[in-house]
């Protein structure tokens, strides 16, 4: 019984004792015991040494890595600016060479009289007449080298050209200047006959005088205003034609005004 409580005692020992699970640690000791005796300590510790400095190496290699990393992309970037650079101003270039582009078709659309005039009637060069000149003949006076029979070509073609263009001109129909006038015509009082308003004011006929429609519009207390439109002509009547001839029947009409004025 004894016996028993001593092997369980010894077991329980080893059980707390942590030397069999630090067992590499003593055999690493061991060989190094042995390799120093044998004079490769040194050698040993550089071997133990080099799995602690790998790291410090690699992390060094890593460092250099992502610094030339930086570097290349800071070298790209302001390639591409320059390159950006580059392309603004060809950009610019172009924009101002077609500027000038349509500043120049723009004035050669407003002349296309002289275009056409120029392809339609081209100048043909008259032949030139050899003169001869006699051997004993020094006096050049005589000769002329622009003959009269070329200036009157010329003179002739001239002319043509003047006429035609005059007669197209005289073929085109002259425009006539119009206006539409809209007009406010304002009785006495509510007791006014409008529709005779009405009828005084459309028996003013003139030559170029056109009336349109009209209503009556409510002005307040009971009174409306007759407002009437009409289309003149510049040239043949105005306003105060207008305004004159219809102020003539006063027992109807107090006074006249014009609510617009636009060209045709």
């Amino acid at each position: 019984m004894p016996k028993k409580s001593t092997k369980m005692s010894g077991l329980q020992c080893l059980a707390t004792e942590n030397v069999w699970f630090d067992k590499q640690r003593y055999d690493d000791a061991e060989k190094c015991f042995y390799e120093g005796a044998n004079g490769t300590a040194a050698k040993a510790k550089t071997a133990v040494l080099q799995p602690k400095e790998a790291p410090q190496k690699r992390r060094h290699r890593n460092s250099s890595s992502h610094g030339a990393g930086d570097q290349e992309l800071v070298s790209r970037m302001k390639g591409m600016e320059l390159e950006n650079q580059t392309l603004h101003k060809v950009v610019e270039e172009m924009r101002a060479a077609l500027k000038k582009l349509e500043l120049r078709v723009a004035s050669l659309e407003k002349s296309p009289a002289a275009v056409t005039c120029a392809k339609a009637a081209p100048v043909k060069a008259a032949p030139v007449k050899p003169v001869k000149v006699e051997n004993g003949d020094d006096d050049d006076s005589d000769i002329d080298l622009f003959g009269s029979d070329d200036d009157e070509e010329a003179e002739r073609i001239k002319q043509e050209r003047l006429d035609a263009y005059a007669a197209k001109k005289s073929k085109k129909p002259a425009l006539i200047a119009k206006s539409s006038i809209l007009l406010d015509v304002k009785p006495w009082d509510d007791e006014t006959d409008m529709g005779k308003l009405e009828e005084c004011v459309r028996s003013v006929q003139m030559d170029g005088l056109l009336w349109g429609a009209s209503k009556l519009v409510p002005v307040g207390y009971g009174i409306k205003k007759l407002q009437i439109n009409c289309v003149v002509e510049d040239d043949k009547v105005g306003t105060d034609i207008l305004e004159e001839e219809l102020t003539k029947f006063e027992d109807y009409i107090q006074s006249i005004d014009v609510a617009a004025f636009n060209k045709i």
